[in-house]
């Protein structure tokens, strides 16, 4: 007889399954989707870097879900964590103390670049950065926001109008006061620079023409990704992120690092905007969001570190805005379990590790077997392919914003194989768990490569 990993018989869990399936269809309203077009996966069971698919298959994790298991599925010690939190106190209002918050914060803030040891708790990404916005804007006294294009800042109505990808386009109503630039991307370069310091230093200079032409005393955030994720996991040229924290400096703007996707091991550090630091010192922006890695995702959970300037702000003037689960104890306790065992069990440094031995020197190794690929980019666990028709031209396997029968015959090769990536555009996204094994990363690249003579057949 086959189990899963909870125990339970595999014919039993199958049919428990199809029940699901039935009733999703039935009753359950997806988000970025068209409903009648869904035919989605069913999970039994999950186990660190697998889970098992709605007929018993077991399939490799390499889309960590929505790029959140850091710590892979169902890790023993933060389920205890939770378990135990909901035996004790399972919640409390926001307005009092509760010991699992505190202890959260005090991780977080030890963690957390500079004097960021402030921390305001939300229940996920998107409201993290809609409350970082307030906080600049009312620290400032300015409205304008600068976000880049190629990005993603979450699904609320303010979030998604801050987003700089195609997703904004059906909700572009509240975008008053965000103004958009082009951030450094040397494969599809907007500054046509041909090396990482052309491409910094006309990013930079395209930044500071925004600001000057917007009116700097207008600005009062320039909003970005430290490493910008959904939109293409483009690591940013060495000397961008200090010198976003030098034009910020020079006109009073504040800087607000969305850590939201890459924080908390992603990118092999605790935070990937640790990636821009300079001999000259630590980038420390003035505002952080943050959740997804926090706790992987557990339990929902996100929000902002602040700076004493603006915790400062709000000292006798009352901060307004709040949430009834702000620092849920059933979230930060499973928060301080996984933020422990991170640290306990080296999962920062493994995600480093497997990235500089073996998921980056592997992908690139693949990309030069398979035409399709034009270009490898990435760092720790955190790894984009960009698939292309013709190299030479790097005409893209899908177009911005939508698909291909390529890109969806590509990922059906990676499932049927035994591997889920994620597919964005004519991207594939490697992006196991922090936690995954050297042994796991190569019989996913295995995979891929096998699935990208699939892809290799649409090309030019």
């Amino acid at each position: 007889m086959t189990t899963l990993p909870d125990g339970r018989d595999l014919d039993t869990a199958v049919a428990a399954g199809k029940r699901a399936y039935a009733l999703d269809r039935e009753h359950v309203f997806h988000s970025w989707s068209a409903q009648a077009t869904l035919n989605p996966m069913t999970i039994l069971a999950a186990q660190g870097s697998y889970f098992w698919d709605g007929e018993g298959n077991r399939i490799l994790d390499f889309s960590s879900q929505l790029v959140n298991t850091n710590i892979g599925h169902q890790h023993p010690k933060v389920t205890a964590a939770i378990a135990e939190q909901a035996a004790r106190l399972a919640t409390i209002a926001p307005q009092h103390v509760n010991e699992s918050r505190s202890e959260a914060a005090r991780l977080i803030a030890e963690r957390t670049p500079g004097d960021l040891n402030k921390i305001f708790f939300t229940n996920g990404g998107a409201d993290a950065v809609e409350h970082a916005v307030r906080m600049a804007r009312l620290h400032t006294g300015r409205v304008k926001v600068l976000t880049r294009y190629r990005s993603y800042h979450g699904g609320t109505e303010q979030a998604i109008n801050l987003t700089g990808d195609h997703r904004r386009w059906p909700n572009d109503r509240g975008a008053a006061g965000v103004v958009r630039f082009n951030g450094p991307f040397l494969y599809r370069s907007a500054f046509y620079s041909e090396t990482e310091e052309q491409e910094c230093e006309r990013a930079l200079a395209e930044l500071r023409r925004v600001i000057e032409l917007e009116g700097p005393a207008t600005v009062a955030a320039v909003l970005l990704e430290s490493i910008p994720g959904t939109a293409g996991i483009m690591i940013p040229p060495p000397g961008y992120l200090a010198g976003v924290r030098a034009l910020c400096d020079e006109f009073g703007i504040m800087m607000i690092a969305d850590e939201v996707m890459a924080g908390f091991g992603r990118a092999g550090r605790w935070f990937a905007i640790e990636h821009g630091d300079t001999e000259a010192g630590p980038v420390v922006p003035d505002l952080m969001t943050f959740a997804k890695g926090v706790n992987s995702g557990y339990v929902p959970l996100g929000g902002v570190a602040i700076s004493p300037a603006i915790v400062e702000t709000f000292g006798q003037r009352a901060y307004p805005g709040g949430l009834t689960y702000s620092g849920h104890p059933l979230a930060t306790a499973s928060a301080v379990a996984a933020i422990t065992a991170m640290a306990d069990e080296q999962i920062i440094e493994n995600a480093a590790a497997i990235g500089e031995d073996v998921l980056g020197p592997g992908l690139r190794e693949i990309a030069e077997r398979h035409p399709s690929v034009g270009e490898v980019r990435g760092v720790g666990v955190f790894w984009a392919l960009e698939l292309v028709r013709d190299r030479a031209t790097r005409e893209p396997l899908a177009p911005y914003g939508g698909s291909s029968p390529a890109m969806n015959e590509t990922v059906a090769a990676c499932r049927k194989g035994g591997m889920l990536p994620i597919a964005t555009y004519n991207r594939l996204h490697i992006v196991p768990p922090c936690t995954v094994t050297a042994d796991e990363a190569r019989e996913g690249l295995a995979i891929l490569d096998a699935a990208l003579t699939v892809a290799d057949a649409h090309t030019v």
